[in-house]
Order: C-alpha cells, then structure tokens, then sequence
C-alpha cells in the first residue's frame, strides 16, 4: 500500500508531502493545476523513462521519493528479501533523482539500485491505468495480456514462448541445411582439395614460431659461434685470465687464512659454489657450439617450411596459428558432407519432436485461455450493468490464427467484442466502443482482474473521462467497491467520483515571488464540501450548489442497501 509521496522540483512543483491512507482516495483541481503531475512523479518513483525537461525551472534537480508498507503483500516482501533489500518494518522506500545533465539516480530502502530495478518491484507494488492505457483495450496484444494475466496462464504462455524459440532454432538449422545441399556437391570438392592441401603441408601446433627460431639461429650461425668461443674462454678455458683461474686464486687466498678467521667460510662456501657454476656453464657452452649446424641445405629448409606456412595462412585469410584448427574444421564439414542423409534425417527429426512438444503447450494454452474467457467475459458483463450499460454485451473470441500458424504467444487470435446497447451483436472493441465506454469497460475489467490477481495499489487518471450524470456516481461506486479490495487513488473532475472518496486531496497552483506553484491540500469535511460545490457550480458558488454538494456528500456515505456504512479501514488482503 502506497502510504506516503514525497515530490520536489518537478514541473511546476516546489515542495509536496502527502500521506495516503487506505481505501478510495480522489485528487481533484481546476484543469492544469498538475493533478497528473503527481501521478507523474509516482511513475518516475517506479522507474519510468527521467527527463531533465520535467525539473522545475532555476532547480539543479528533481526528487521524487514513494514510501509503501509492503507487509500485506507477500510477493513483493519475496522480492526485497531475494534482492537484499528488504526491511524489517516491512517499508519499502523507493527514491529517485534526476539531474540537470539528464542523470538519473535511483535508491531502494537506501541501496542504489538502477531504473530497471525500480520498474521490476514497483510493477508488484502498483498499477497505474492512464488514457493511454484505455484506449490500448482496443489493441488485441492488450486484450490478450488482460486474459492471460487474468486467468493465470503467464507461466504456461511462457513454456510455450521457449518451446517456440527452440522450434523455431532447430527448424532453422534443418532449413539451412537443405539449402545448402544445392551446393553439396562444389562444396565438397573444395573442401576436399583444401583438406588435401592441408594435410600435405600438415601443419603443427606452435610449429611457425618453432621453425623461425631455428631459421633465425641458422641465420646467425656465425656470430653466434664467436660469441661462444669468446664466452668459453673468458669463463674456462684462458687458463690465466678466465672466470674461473680469478675465482680459483681467491678460494685459495681465503683457505690460507681461514685457519685465523673462520668468519670467512660462507665467503668460502660462494667462491666454491661460483666455480661449480661456472664450470656447468662452460659445459653448456660446448654442448651448443658441437650443435651448432653449418649446414646451408638446412637453412634453406626452413625458408621453404616457413614459406609454404605463410602462403596457406594468407590463402585462407588466418594466422599460422590457425592452420591446424583450420584443418581439423574443414575435415570435419567434409565428413558430414559425407554423411549428409543421416544428419539431415537427424535434424528434421530435432525439428519434428520440438513441433510437437510446442503444439501440446499451445492447445493446454488454449484449453485455458477458453475457460478464462467465459468466466471473464460474464463477469464484465455483470459489471457493464453496473457502470450504466445495461443490457450490453461483453464477449471474448477466441479463434485459430490463419493458415494454421504459430507463434511465440501460441496459435490463437484473441479479440474483445462488446455490445454497449441491448439489441446490438457484439462487435470488435476497436470499432464500437467510444472514449467514455472504454474508460468504464477498462474499470469493469480491474474490478474482475483484482478479484484474483494485481498490485495491491491502483491509480486511474480521470477514469471518468467521457462520463457524466448518472453514469459518473456509478463510476464513483466502482472505484469505492474496487477499494475495499485494493488502494485506489483516482484523479478526477467529476464530483459525483470524488463524492465517493474516502479521503479527498486537492490541487491548487499559486504564483509563489513571481512563480507558479502547485500545492497540494488534504480535505476536511467542510473544505470537502467547498471543493464539491466548486466542480458543481465553477467559481461561483451559491448557497443552493453547498446545498447540493452536502446532499451527494452524505448519499455517498450512506450504506447501499444490505452493506455497511462506508469506512476507510485497512484494505483485505486479496486471495
């Protein structure tokens, strides 16, 4: 439940604090006060696209803070603990901020979170219907989602939705395959003079770099052979001047004393390990020099090894690296190429059982989506009656799409077809019905929806749009009956909606040291019926429009027939 909307610096709006409580609550105000504005900024709260155009002039930035006890509603409580965000008073404050630059920055209970993540929670914790949202009931996508949504049927729509992508991958890849047996034959060939042409150079793992170095250490055999000889003079072999003769002395001048100072046998110990290592890298360099090959055929049997590597790298547009996996690839094509009736026996019959197992989802689909429609369509019937249609006609067809198809949504085309007037045969939604049915037909779907399934909180933007008289009170009764299941928090210009309130909140802009301000103004009893008599009569209020706006005041408290006296008590947990 949506308990408390914090707003600042957005559009027209300095500062605002307002605490809802349970129940039906309305927002009323002369038109482009900003009613819309906190339905707005609610949205922003919840995630919506930010927009640095909405911060209110000569502000840096915006905020917009939501604050909801979620402890009624278990799936969403789920969800905080799940993601870590989570509150052991059961409140969820979710906060955003939007900057000048178009930044936008988001916080759930204080823990940064990003915009997608608010949209996910704030889709279990509200539902906002806006004009918009009316006029996409003539949609068949929208009507669809309503009857799946309704009927519970997300998850099975789901399986079939996987179910189709895997279909629809495996019949792909056998369709490819049958394309490609066009050019079976040439491709065959070319694969086989490739595979051949690689398996006669054959080429090794890391074999380029191999080669090179020996090419490269043939190449500069000469110089390499006198550094050797120079080295293993200079460490051995000159018996008065090598590394070893110098170490040999000092060793010897250390024995002599060492009888004296027997501190300076680690010094010893170094001088011998010296000469061990210096004799193993004398024998390291006469193994090399004895290996040294001063065989010119040898060299020119590198330049042509390395030769034949860079040509078939550079044929195939690859790296020498890649030559041997190039090879095992290619001789692999070429054994399924071989074996291509048996692959392609394999892949249609992949194709075929993921067909199957996709048209068994799509009929318990189905079965369900025409159980859910007859309870759906009777039940949005009984509530036209009641929203000043009676005698109209609510039905749901359901039929197979054209040509047997399927899709990721399964094989029915599902259409909402209404008769607002007795005596007329229902037609598509899309054709018959105007702005003022569709907001109360949109209100008679909510009313069945929220019996089962919905967020806990609903907001309607003039859902009385198109409606007046008669019609508007009745209007105002559903959202009252709606709220003893749900929240309910309507904006509207209708005083027979607003009457029907149990709390009421107005919208006043002001010119605040040359600005426009808007303010927002939780109602008491008597300031309700000022604000009733003013959506009654305008500006000038008489005595005989109070009169009237008390009469609908205290109508709409009284208790209908066989119901208790409206209150605004904590709203029951839904089934």
């Amino acid at each position: 439940m949506l308990r408390e909307l914090q707003i600042r610096d957005l559009a027209v709006i300095e500062a605002v604090a307002i605490e809802i409580g349970p129940g039906f609550t309305t927002l009323t105000g002369e038109t482009g006060a900003g009613k819309s504005i906190l339905i707005d900024a609610l949205a922003l709260a919840l995630g919506e696209r930010s927009d640095a155009l909405a911060i209110r002039s000569g502000a840096e930035r915006l905020e917009v803070s939501a604050t909801f006890d979620t402890a009624d509603n278990p799936v969403a409580s789920t969800w905080l603990l799940e993601n870590e965000l989570g509150e052991e008073s059961g409140d969820c404050v979710m906060r955003r901020v939007v900057g000048s630059d178009g930044r936008s920055r988001a916080w759930i209970n204080g823990r940064p979170v990003p915009a997608q993540t608010l949209r996910e929670l704030g889709g279990l914790l509200v539902d906002i219907c806006g004009q918009q949202d009316y006029q996409s009931l003539r949609h068949k996508g929208t009507q669809r989602e309503v009857l799946d949504s309704t009927g519970n049927t997300l998850g099975l729509r789901d399986a079939v939705r996987n179910a189709w992508h895997s279909w629809r991958a495996a019949e792909q890849e056998y369709r490819e395959l049958l394309t490609r047996e066009r050019d079976r034959d040439s491709r065959r060939e070319l694969l086989a003079f490739q595979v051949s042409e690689l398996q006669a150079l054959n080429p090794r793992e890391g074999e380029y770099a191999e080669v090179e170095r020996e090419h490269r250490a043939l190449r500069h055999r000469t110089q390499i052979a006198a550094a050797l000889h120079t080295a293993l003079g200079r460490a051995y072999d000159d018996d008065s001047g090598s590394a070893q003769a110098a170490v040999a002395a000092a060793r010897q001048a250390l024995n002599e004393v060492l009888s004296f100072d027997p501190g300076l046998d680690a010094a010893l110990q170094m001088l011998t390990e010296a000469d061990i290592r210096i004799r193993e890298a004398a024998d390291l360099i006469r193994q090399r020099m004895d290996t040294i090959d001063q065989d010119p055929a040898r060299e020119s049997e590198l330049d042509d090894r390395l030769a034949a590597l860079q040509e078939a790298a550079r044929k195939h547009r690859i790296t020498t690296d890649e030559l041997p996996a190039l090879q095992a690839r290619l001789s692999d094509e070429l054994a399924q190429l071989g074996n291509y009736a048996e692959t392609c026996s394999r892949l249609e019959n992949v194709a075929a059982a993921k067909r199957s197992a996709l048209n068994t989802l799509a009929a318990q689909l189905t079965v369900r989506r025409a159980e859910t429609a007859t309870k759906l369509a009777t039940a949005i019937t009984q509530n036209m009656a009641t929203l000043g249609m009676a005698g109209g006609v609510f039905e749901i067809r359901i039929r197979p799409l054209p040509d047997a198809a399927i899709g990721p949504e399964g094989v029915d085309d599902i259409e909402f077809l209404v008769s607002t007037n007795p005596g007329q045969p229902p037609a598509p939604m899309s054709r018959v019905a105007s702005g003022g049915e569709l907001s109360r037909l949109n209100l008679a779907v909510q009313v069945v929806a929220t019996a089962t399934h919905g967020a806990p909180t609903l907001i309607f933007d003039e859902v009385d749009a198109g409606v007046g008289g008669a019609v508007a009170e009745i209007v105002g009764r559903k959202l009252r009956e709606l709220s003893g299941q749900r929240q309910v928090l309507c904006v509207t210009h209708l005083p027979q909606v607003a009457a029907q309130a149990s709390q009421h909140f107005t919208v006043r802009k002001q010119a605040v040291r040359g600005k426009t301000s808007t303010s927002v103004q939780k109602l008491d009893a008597a300031e309700r019926v000022e604000e009733t008599a003013r959506m009654l009569g305008g500006l000038n209020i008489t005595a005989q429009t109070r009169a009237h706006a008390q009469e609908m005041l205290a109508a709409a408290a009284a208790p209908a027939p066989g119901k208790p006296p409206k209150t605004a008590g904590r709203r029951r947990t839904p089934a």
